[in-house]
């Protein structure tokens, strides 16, 4: 058996460190993006991956392992701007905004670790394709959601489909290191 958790690190690692070198560069800038915005960035990762495995042509140099990891690390930026909830745009700086990363990231670990458990690692035997489709899914559902107003009736907010969108990422960038999937 694999060893889920510390592939799951490793692949947290990596986004990490692209996360916290971005913050040099930019600083937080990424404080200006409203919910919707960042769901557009998703969206737009997301969607090249698409095309990508679709067409097999790419005629940018980013690969598709770089597009998961943006997606990660754009899902975390989501979860922080919930989180912080308001409407100031304020510098946060590089040891907050680590600290708020790891704690997002932690949160979303246990979630995987706890469905992981329960669904028998599943993911293991699906396609990069299924990642980046329910990714789309959970999109069009925050989408559904912000139309709403926010409300939903019975279903998860956008924090929970955020959630779910870090980790199939995750998952997805596994499969890329085990060679499995396309990168």
């Amino acid at each position: 058996m694999k060893d889920t958790a510390a592939q799951y690190d490793s692949a947290v690692k990596h986004c990490r460190d692209i996360f916290l070198k971005k913050t040099t560069d930019y600083g937080t800038s990424w404080r200006v993006l409203r919910t919707i915005s960042i769901l557009d960035q998703l969206f737009i990762k997301a969607k090249r991956i698409r095309t990508l495995q679709q067409t097999h042509q790419r005629m940018v140099a980013e690969d598709i392992r770089g597009e998961f990891q943006a997606i990660v690390n754009y899902g975390i930026i989501g979860l922080i701007q919930l989180a912080l909830d308001n409407e100031e745009v304020e510098e946060l700086g590089p040891e907050r905004t680590g600290r708020l990363y790891d704690e997002k990231i932690l949160f979303v670990r246990q979630i995987m670790l706890s469905k992981n458990h329960d669904y028998g690692e599943a993911w293991r035997e699906m396609s990069q394709e299924s990642f980046t489709d329910l990714i789309l899914m959970k999109l069009q559902r925050m989408r559904q959601i912000i139309a709403n107003d926010g409300k939903t009736l019975i279903s998860e907010g956008i924090d929970a489909n955020l959630t779910d969108i870090i980790n199939y990422a995750l998952f997805a960038l596994i499969g890329i290191a085990e060679g499995r999937h396309a990168a």
